[in-house]
């Protein structure tokens, strides 16, 4: 389970203060290495009667084709699925999904129980039996050795972990694994998920914390139809499954009516498509072949691909992506109860390579195979999990082999591990310590790009003691100046991450690129929302209407920075999207509504709010929910509200920094100065090396006029955190607003240094040595801000003052 730390199942919508919908995963919050973001304005919410909230949204789902509501399908079981379907039933109950989660008993145990000590950081853990059950000696949530019984395995290979249920209801998984490898390729052995530093008690990374908590973030995928049954009031669980491990009811849909249907049917009958009695049939492979060109020694599609609901399906697990919603049906979009998320800095590489993990999809979305009409069970088999054909033959199904495998193609003779297509095209990496993925964009490598833009490349993985340089000149020699591939989107992604001048118009090209891959054209479009200006707003409006959900997505995040009126012009539309993601991310961009809004307006706003609310609730277990609520209740004027929710999400994680960071904004805004500085301080109690805790607090003290502490608390920020070029920019404008003008100069160098595209920065050098009467140096840093920036209205006015050269 802990994979999922910074994974999919363990991500909520963000606050509406932020434009990502990720919340930050639980590592960023750690003590020893802060990462959250300074929030600066309070998240929105709404609370309202949950129960019948969620029974408008289900009613209004449960509705059948003729508009008359029908009674939900039962789950069965898979044991139920065996008597017609066996040769599937025994490939599934030997894979992966069929051994996603078991009881722990003596044949699912995998690991050495035999009083196995394994000491770390000064804890040492205990592995030890009685009869049948298997328990651990170890750190409890108290920090006190205890032995705790080992109730559920989590997956068999490379590792397995171990669940621990715990009284409220949780159940936990111990960072401590069982690398179940052979020992001659270094398994049979425990070792610690996190083994960089120590993993305290009160870390939030710690066994018994929320990071590592199988009802939010494992569950969903590991089992077939979670329920969570999260009781607020005393914070406990009672979540419940229909069958422990992924089943096949998890991704057919429940499984009643087809078992009625064929039970009906009797013996050698046929159940008629497509009253199959599943919600869909997975049919999109179903008479397709792919012939290979002659010419281009490629496979073509005999017949296009028409939706993408197997992928969606896998994706439902496959995805990093933050859960809004329980009961996914097959073949509802996945953005219906999953916001995937996109390619940002901290998951993806500039050119689309996986960084943290993303389990697939995100990389596999970007593919020309995606692109081409290819469905994941094209590749693998769905009930076995494993490759239709060995090596390089399930590339052969639509890569003509004698063009691809030969040494002219691959450049590799003798180095059959290299002759591998996964080699080059699927680059892999090492997550959880062990477990090796391949990603799956099928990109051309490109070691040019690692020179240009310092993205990784498949030559290097082997020649490390290689240049990226060489490694570009041998592909050129080999394959000719234009080997450009499939994506060609990453310079511009690049230039919008570091700001660099010209980033506005490259992005506007992937988001106008017919070609483009809609997962990189939502990000270009998300990316957008720093460059706005009336062509960026168009393409975004534009966007809006885009076919895919995650480009509507993508534009609704862009238009973040326009005005309230602006936002309700062009996505109030949004609100009745039919895709809840959709819906949800509209929602959250116009909380704050124009004061002119008409009834019609206010009305649309209050039904979306209903199911705002309803979604926060799916994960009120966790402080990100009620983060959101309490900004809600904020933007409304329930300053009572809003203190309770935000008070709730440091009750349930006192690590948790943007609750008092809102906290405080909400104090700030209804005059509660004294309030202000308590909050921030009782934050950094708990999380004291936090920047942007530090960060807040100075401004805070600013606004009180304390200007030691202020400066104090804005350079100790700026130094916690020198990655964030907005901490030392503050701090350096506080410094020469206390008269320190050189020094502050010499503070905006250094982080120009650090963030040389940092607009404020430039701005800022420019301003305070015009102000210092070096017209020289001034119109020097306007020039450069000019260049980042086209049309910057303080750029243009510092060069009508300075003049230009």
């Amino acid at each position: 389970m802990s994979r999922k730390r910074t994974g999919s199942p363990g991500e909520i919508p963000a606050a509406v203060t932020s434009t990502s919908s990720a919340v930050p995963p639980a590592d960023a919050r750690r003590t020893a290495r802060p990462r959250v973001a300074y929030l600066a304005a309070a998240v929105i919410a709404l609370g309202l009667v949950i129960a019948a909230v969620v029974w408008w949204w289900q009613g209004r789902e449960g509705q059948t084709a003729t508009g008359l509501a029908q009674a939900p399908a039962g789950y069965v079981g898979s044991a139920a699925c065996a008597t017609c379907h066996a040769a599937q039933h025994a490939q599934w109950k030997g894979s992966h999904h069929g051994l996603a989660m078991q009881p722990a008993t003596p044949s699912t145990v995998l690991a050495d129980f035999a009083n196995t000590r394994y000491t770390r950081s000064g804890v040492t853990s205990t592995f030890f039996r009685r009869d049948d059950r298997f328990f651990v000696n170890t750190d409890g949530p108290d920090g006190v050795l205890k032995d705790f019984e080992i109730r559920y395995t989590f997956g068999v290979t490379p590792l397995q972990q171990y669940l621990i249920a715990l009284p409220d209801g949780r159940l936990q998984a111990l960072s401590i694994v069982w690398d179940t490898r052979p020992r001659a390729e270094g398994g049979q052995r425990w070792y610690h998920l996190y083994p960089d530093g120590p993993v305290r008690h009160d870390d939030p990374l710690h066994w018994t914390q929320g990071s590592q908590n199988w009802n939010f973030m494992c569950a969903d995928c590991h089992s077939t139809r979670v329920q969570k049954h999260y009781d607020v009031a005393r914070n406990t669980f009672a979540t419940t499954w229909s069958e422990v491990s992924v089943g096949c009811e998890s991704c057919h849909g429940a499984g009643s009516r087809h078992v009625d249907l064929a039970r009906r049917a009797g013996a050698g009958g046929r159940i008629g498509e497509p009253a199959s009695g599943f919600p869909v049939t997975f049919d999109e492979r179903r008479g397709v072949v792919w012939k290979i060109d002659a010419a281009s020694g490629n496979g073509v599609r005999s017949v296009p691909r028409q939706s993408a609901r197997e992928i969606e399906t896998c994706a439902l697990c496959h995805a990093r992506r933050a859960q809004i919603w329980e009961g996914h049906v097959p073949g509802r979009p996945l953005a219906d109860t999953h916001l995937p998320a996109l390619l940002s800095p901290d998951l993806y590489e500039a050119d689309g390579q996986m960084r943290d993990e993303v389990y697939n999809h995100g990389p596999f979305l970007q593919s020309r195979m995606n692109a081409r009409g290819v469905t994941c069970s094209d590749c693998h088999d769905p009930h076995s999990g494993g490759l239709r054909a060995s090596g390089n033959g399930v590339c052969g199904q639509c890569h003509a082999l004698e063009k691809y495998g030969a040494e002219t193609h691959h450049r590799h003779p003798g180095a059959p591990a290299a002759q591998a297509c996964a080699a080059c095209h699927m680059p892999a990496r090492t997550y959880m310590g062990v477990d090796v993925r391949h990603d799956h964009g099928f990109r051309v490598p490109r070691p040019d790009l690692s020179v240009a833009l310092r993205t990784p490349n498949a030559c290097s993985d082997c020649h490390r003691d290689r240049p990226a340089a060489w490694a570009a000149a041998a592909v050129e020699r080999w394959h000719g100046p234009v080997r450009k591939g499939f994506q060609q989107f990453a310079p511009a992604l690049d230039a919008a991450r570091r700001r660099l001048p010209g980033a506005r118009a490259a992005l506007l090209d992937v988001v106008r690129g017919a070609g483009q891959p809609a997962i990189v054209r939502a990000t270009a479009l998300e990316s957008l929302g720093s460059y706005l200006n009336r062509d960026a707003l168009d393409e975004a409006s534009r966007a809006l209407a885009d076919a895919d959900p995650l480009v509507r997505i993508g534009a609704l995040r862009a238009l973040q920075a326009v005005d309230p009126a602006e936002r309700w012009r062009h996505a109030a539309r949004l609100l009745d999207d039919p895709v809840r993601g959709v819906r949800i991310e509209a929602v959250s961009l116009l909380m704050v509504m124009p004061p002119d809004l008409d009834e019609r307006g206010r009305n649309a706003m209050a039904r979306s709010l209903e199911e705002y609310v309803a979604v926060q609730n799916v994960n009120a277990d966790r402080p990100e929910a009620h983060a959101n609520l309490g900004g809600m209740h904020a933007s409304l004027g329930e300053s009572a509200r809003s203190e309770a929710e935000y008070r709730r999400a440091i009750a349930l994680d006192r690590l948790f920094v943007p609750a008092y960071v809102n906290l405080a904004e909400l104090y700030r805004r209804d005059g509660r100065d004294a309030d202000v500085l308590a909050v921030l301080r009782e934050g950094l109690a708990a999380v004291p090396e936090n920047a942007s805790l530090h960060h807040v607090l100075g401004l805070a003290l600013v606004r009180e006029k304390q200007f030691p502490a202020a400066l104090s608390a804005l350079g100790r920020a700026a130094r916690e955190d020198p990655s964030n070029p907005r901490y030392l920019y503050v701090y350096a404008i506080a410094e020469s607003s206390s008269g320190h003008r050189d020094r502050a100069l010499r503070l905006l160098k250094e982080n120009h240094r650090r963030h040389p595209a940092d607009r404020d920065t430039l701005a800022g050098l420019a301003t305070l040595s015009r102000d210092a009467g070096d017209r020289r140096a001034a119109r020097t840093w306007a020039l450069r801000l000019e260049a980042l920036m086209p049309g910057d209205a303080q750029a243009a006015a510092l060069l009508r003052d300075l003049g230009r050269p």
